[in-house]
């Protein structure tokens, strides 16, 4: 790009309507149990499926759309992906049953997975080559802030206010976001026709950046093992009756990322990711180890600290990752492999951890989870890290070329 700004025009819209979508996301994923349980009558084995159902559709749609945004265009596929969002927004009106609550929570998914993707894609364009690192923290904290306000915004609205007044709150927002489309300038990606023969073909590569796959495998491991935070959390706070240090968890963890990613993402440009990633994880153990031996709200705190200075920093630098070592044309296939994995890993972990409960205590659960991330630094080290300067002078080779 030729503004070398990184807090032009584009970088601010992009990472503002990342910021709305994750959002309404988070906010609608903490209260939508409890709108089928209380006006659906839905069981709690009913209730979680009309959230995790959101999730497949998300998945199905980053896997498609991860070479369809390069194929049919970033504009057109965040246009169509934004109204996509708006009109399954407005479909939460009417919902007489959980079947056709089931199909709304399915399509609102896809069309979250659509524009995720194409905003992810679009901000790669929107930030100087010198400061990726720091612009993608910039940009991730979107994604953290929005996780830490949207599920005590949900919490806040459906106590105070009611569904109806809800829905019509995230359809105001989206239709934001509608505008701030049409205002975003998108740099579009010229394919070759070998590329575009190359990505109509229905090959695994097409759904899968193989360059990505070392950090998406680890991506994996570490969204299974912070998703033990996510879902078990409150109900572990209430067990060693610790639910008011709870309730402030997440609000420490999006301090200590609003305040460190800037440094991080600093870092990462001037030193490379192994001064970034390797603290990552030994972060994320230490604060899932605390947990296991939690006993006063101070170390509960604590522990929010050190899981967000390891998942919260871990996300966005791992999608910097992917940028780096992805030509251009395959950024939208690199970045639907690694969200895909983080989704997966965060989804997939409750229902393992979950079937372990009834073997393992909460505090054996979170020593589990602390051994996973143990083992995420052993894989990144082995496939990844101790290969850094081989992996930066292929990288500089093919730019250059």
């Amino acid at each position: 790009m030729s503004n070398q700004s990184l807090w032009n025009k584009d970088f601010l819209l992009d990472t503002g309507i990342n910021f709305v979508v994750y959002l309404i996301y988070y906010l609608l994923m903490v209260i939508i149990a409890v709108v089928a349980k209380d006006q659906l009558h839905a069981s709690l084995g009913e209730a979680g499926l009309a959230s995790g159902i959101f999730i497949v559709g998300t998945l199905l749609a980053r896997l498609q759309f991860g070479k369809a945004i390069e194929l049919y265009g970033r504009r057109k596929s965040l246009y169509g992906g934004i109204l996509f969002y708006f009109v399954t927004t407005l479909l939460y009106f009417y919902i007489p049953n959980l079947a056709i609550l089931y199909g709304i929570r399915f399509l609102n998914g896809m069309a979250y997975g659509i524009v995720s993707t194409a905003t992810n894609t679009i901000v790669a364009s929107c930030i100087p080559a010198e400061k990726r690192g720091e612009g993608i923290n910039y940009y991730g904290l979107s994604t953290s802030l929005a996780a830490a306000v949207g599920p005590f915004l949900g919490m806040f609205l459906i106590v105070v206010t009611n569904f109806t007044f809800i829905i019509t709150l995230c359809a105001v927002l989206v239709g934001l976001c509608m505008i701030g489309c049409i205002a975003l300038h998108i740099d579009e990606i010229t394919l070759t026709s070998e590329q575009v023969a190359r990505m109509k073909a229905m090959t695994l590569d097409n759904y899968v950046e193989y360059r990505v796959l070392i950090i998406s495998i680890i991506g994996f491991f570490m969204g299974f093992a912070y998703s033990s935070v996510l879902t078990f959390l409150a109900a572990y706070a209430r067990e060693i009756n610790l639910v008011q240090a709870g309730t402030f968890f997440f609000v420490v963890y999006a301090v200590v990322i609003t305040i460190t990613r800037p440094m991080t993402g600093v870092i990462f440009d001037h030193k490379g990711e192994n001064y970034v990633l390797y603290p990552c994880y030994i972060c994320l153990a230490i604060g899932l180890f605390l947990l296991s031996i939690t006993g006063a709200s101070w170390q509960l705190l604590l522990s929010g600290v050190f899981v967000g200075l390891g998942y919260g920093t871990f996300m966005s630098n791992g999608q910097a990752v992917c940028i780096k070592l992805t030509p251009s044309y395959r950024i939208s296939v690199a970045l639907s492999t690694y969200f895909v994995a983080l989704d997966l890993g965060i989804g997939v972990g409750p229902y393992v951890l979950g079937s372990l409960h009834g073997l393992l205590t909460f505090p054996q659960l979170y020593a589990v989870a602390a051994i996973v991330a143990v083992a995420c630094f052993i894989m990144y080290h082995a496939f990844y890290g101790r290969k850094i300067n081989l992996i930066n002078r292929a990288v500089r080779i093919y730019i250059h070329a």
